[in-house]
């Protein structure tokens, strides 16, 4: 495949290797004595982003007392977290992921009463809100929500991994339970299309409820190499981020490279290389907008849904050389290594 690709310049010009500025909403720069309770709900253990977020928290004075819920990687235990909330009284919960902030705020043109609309929510690591039906538009979710948007661009992130290495075919495996997923699916095949290249986008198999599992996965990512796909795209599909584990080593044992859209791929799960935000920083994105809620008392509704400017192009140097496909050594001058 020949076509757009994104060289140094393009790249550094979406803020590519630069640390991601963030500024504290004015009022909160005060100190404030009340202390905020927050309702933490993570759907794998915490992660970066919770560091960066509570970090954001205290760097703007706010006091907090965060209760922290997993989902230990299934939704079905969303209900029983939820259970104390009249007498826990949040005053925000913060969310990981879609399939998290949907089981809270459901689909924002739902009337289900079992959805939460009278406590404040923001929301991190959500990569398609508006497709998902969290918000009908980023500047305004119209309800008790906003949050911040980890993924770069589909399209930039093609161009990232053509810049790498070109491709004729790309494999996926996805959920197709995950709305936003399904989404990104359909971005990835009308890039592939406008550029002369194919999709080879298989869903995960399902148990009897409808879960996605991870039965027969090797053979599915063994199959896809047999199909001839260049690249195994690790898209920022919630269940997808539990089985890095065998996904990425049974890519690595069919020879077939992986790019990760979420920063967890390269650095924990294996891949290869990725476009992504940093997760620390996306933290701290939804930080701010919880700052603004609890110190300013603006409601999410009127604070727009935003992702960062701010990207890292990782690279994961072991992964690089089991493949023996190394980067182009132009992207050395601009990219960060991972060799751990």
């Amino acid at each position: 495949m020949t076509g757009p690709v994104l060289d140094r310049r393009s790249l550094l010009s979406l803020g590519v290797g630069a640390g991601a500025a963030l500024t504290l909403p004015r009022a909160a720069r005060a100190a404030d004595d009340r202390t905020y309770k927050i309702l933490m709900l993570t759907f794998r253990g915490e992660t970066e982003a919770e560091r960066g977020f509570r970090d954001l928290l205290d760097t703007a004075g706010l006091k907090t007392e965060i209760i922290s819920r997993d989902a230990r990687r299934d939704i079905a235990n969303l209900p029983r977290m939820l259970a104390d909330l009249d007498t826990l009284k949040p005053d925000l919960i913060y969310t990981w992921g879609t399939p998290v902030t949907l089981g809270v705020v459901g689909p924002y043109d739902s009337q289900d009463p079992k959805y939460i609309r009278d406590i404040p929510v923001v929301f991190a690591l959500v990569s398609a809100p508006v497709q998902a039906r969290i918000a009908p538009s980023f500047a305004s979710s119209g309800r008790n929500v906003t949050g911040a948007v980890h993924v770069v661009p589909t399209d930039v992130q093609m161009k990232a991994m053509q810049s790498y290495m070109e491709f004729s075919t790309i494999g996926i495996l996805y959920s197709e339970t995950e709305q936003n997923s399904v989404v990104i699916v359909r971005e990835v095949e009308a890039f592939a299309k406008a550029n002369g290249a194919k999709v080879i986008a298989r869903p995960f198999k399902t148990d009897a409820s409808g879960r996605p599992t991870a039965d027969g996965v090797e053979q599915m990512v063994t199959q896809l190499r047999a199909d001839k796909a260049d690249w195994l795209y690790l898209l920022p599909d919630t269940f997808l981020g539990t089985i890095y584990d065998r996904v990425t080593p049974a890519a690595l044992a069919a020879g077939m490279p992986t790019f990760g859209a979420a920063e967890l791929a390269i650095r924990e799960g294996g891949a290869l290389v990725g476009l992504v935000s940093r997760y620390y920083s996306v933290g701290q994105l939804a930080g701010t907008k919880a700052v603004e809620i609890l110190s300013q008392g603006t409601p999410p509704s009127r604070i727009p849904i935003e992702t960062l400017k701010r990207f890292s192009l990782v690279i994961n140097m072991r992964v690089a050389k089991s493949l023996g496909i190394y980067p182009p050594i132009a992207m050395l001058n601009y990219a960060e290594l991972v060799t751990g």
